[in-house]
């Protein structure tokens, strides 16, 4: 029997080692007209077993033979060359098949080579026939089954190296996912410096923690800070925000339920103290939980226990709680929507987090933080700013805080066609913080009017430099005229051409409206 050009690429082109290992045993199963064989490898210093056909094979399979023990793959694999053990055969390692009621009569071992010869394992058929006669021993045949063996070995070498290196791949990737997914905590002003000087004491305690601060202010961040510093790190730290869903299915999240609590409660369910045993709580907008759910939540502080929707029994657990807000909690206590009980418990290790208006130094190193990361997941090189536009962000006053200047950020990535993002790819508000208000809304054949007495309150002209001011004014009259420069000019009373002139000096390039 001789191999089909089907075979032939059966043993080239397939790239699951797990499926070539059984290919190359079957073929030459097949080919000398025997049922049982098996496929060794080199690994950790000993000879396993990776391939086993046959009666018995799966207690064949998985098992591992030391260099020290005589076996016949053991020859094959340090001589490396094929043999023909008979029944007796003293380099024949019997034990294996001890258990066996058909034991081996002749045993046929070629070796697996690499390109450069070196071996790194061996593959064997078996005969068991009662005359053990059943293999075709001729030269030339035998020549050939190790070309063919050859060819198997050096595409299953290939085959494991590439999973190997898939899976360094993977790893790898995991490894990129987790660094770009991980949030830091960005910033050199004192505020910051101050807080993270009392993250730093607080992870080193288990009392809880209350975060202040306004929306987007990083107080989930600083919340994780103190569970990674403190000695839970190694435990759970789980979220959640009280304001995001309704009073009764938040206790269920929370407490977990028994089986048949609710309509649609078909088996018992962990909630989220259970589920973070020994590590860590984050409970966002605190502030706005139901006066009821309160009542529980101080009994899980006072007691560390807790007991699941529809429950009878208690559990106790350990965990600790950090909540956050950005509500006037002392205000909602006095009109009575916070308890005061609670209030206290929680407010053990208070954390008031500034503003993003309030460290106004940390903007261009945040800007320059999220232009980097956000190139990272687009594998694209970095944005930068040039001088005027990082000025004009450093100036505006970010209500939405962090949040609003990471996603600011997503939008140059999205939306600058450069490399270097300029005060005309600004938003006009950031761009040119207040000048909306010198204007009367532009309706009809309305004129630009300012009120000079309202701009000289709501406004500090001298905060701006020269350019800044001139290029805010020209982008007012463009987007006021829709981009019609001679309309622009016209109103501005300047030519057309000095208009143009200034324009292009100041970096404004005309787009279609």
């Amino acid at each position: 029997m001789v191999l089909s050009v089907s075979d032939y690429k059966a043993l080239s082109q397939e790239l699951n080692p797990e499926k070539l290992q059984k290919t190359i045993l079957k073929l030459l199963l097949k080919l000398q007209n025997v049922e049982r064989g098996s496929l060794w490898i080199m690994r950790d210093g000993k000879y396993e077993c990776v391939e086993a056909l046959g009666n018995k094979s799966e207690m064949v399979k998985g098992l591992t033979l030391s260099p020290d023990v005589q076996s016949i793959v053991g020859w094959v694999i340090q001589n490396g060359k094929m043999t023909i053990a008979e029944e007796g055969d003293p380099r024949h390692h019997s034990t294996f098949e001890e258990n066996f009621k058909i034991k081996s009569k002749l045993i046929l071992c070629f070796p697996l080579l690499l390109k450069d010869q070196d071996v790194y394992g061996a593959v064997q058929v078996i005969d068991t026939s009662a005359s053990g006669d059943q293999l075709n021993l001729d030269p030339e045949y035998l020549t050939m089954l190790q070309d063919m063996v050859d060819i198997g070995a050096i595409t299953l070498s290939n085959s494991l190296e590439f999973q190997k290196q898939r899976r360094k791949y993977a790893q790898l990737s995991r490894t990129l996912s987790t660094i770009r997914n991980k949030k830091s905590i960005v910033g050199k002003s004192q505020s910051i410096n101050k807080a993270l000087k009392l993250v730093k004491n607080y992870a080193a305690t288990n009392y809880p923690v209350l975060l202040y601060g306004e929306s987007g202010t990083g107080k989930e961040l600083f919340a994780e800070e103190i569970h990674v510093q403190s000695s839970r790190a190694h435990k759970p730290f789980l979220t959640q925000n009280c304001s995001a869903i309704p009073e009764n299915l938040l206790e269920s999240e929370l407490f977990g339920y028994v089986k048949g609590a609710f309509t649609g409660a078909n088996s018992n369910k962990s909630g989220l103290f259970e589920a973070a045993d020994g590590g860590t709580v984050f409970l966002d907008e605190i502030g706005d939980m139901d006066i009821n759910l309160q009542a529980k939540l101080l009994r899980v502080l006072q007691e560390n226990e807790i007991k699941p929707l529809g429950g009878t029994h208690t559990k106790k657990i350990d965990i600790r709680i950090i909540s956050a807000t950005n509500r006037n909690l002392e205000a909602d206590v006095r009109s009575g929507r916070f308890r005061e009980d609670l209030y206290y418990r929680l407010n053990v290790l208070p954390l008031k987090l500034p503003s993003l208006r309030e460290r106004h130094e940390d903007i261009s190193m945040l800007t320059n933080y999220f232009l980097n990361r956000e190139a990272s997941y687009s594998h694209m090189l970095p944005k930068k700013m040039d001088q005027m536009s990082m000025n004009a962000m450093k100036k505006y006053t970010w209500p939405g805080n962090i949040r609003e200047l990471e996603n600011m950020v997503k939008q140059f990535q999205a939306m600058v066609p450069g490399d270097t993002i300029q005060m005309k790819d600004l938003p006009a508000h950031i761009a040119t913080p207040g000048i909306k208000d010198l204007s009367v809304p532009d309706t009809n054949n309305m004129t630009l009017q300012p009120d000079i007495n309202t701009s000289r309150d709501s406004i500090d002209l001298t905060e701006f430099t020269w350019k800044e001011m001139e290029h805010s004014y020209v982008m007012k009259m463009l987007e006021k005229y829709r981009w019609n420069v001679s309309q622009a000019a016209k109103a501005a009373g300047i030519n057309r051409s000095t208009f143009d002139s200034r324009m292009k000096k100041l970096g404004i390039r005309k787009k279609a409206f």
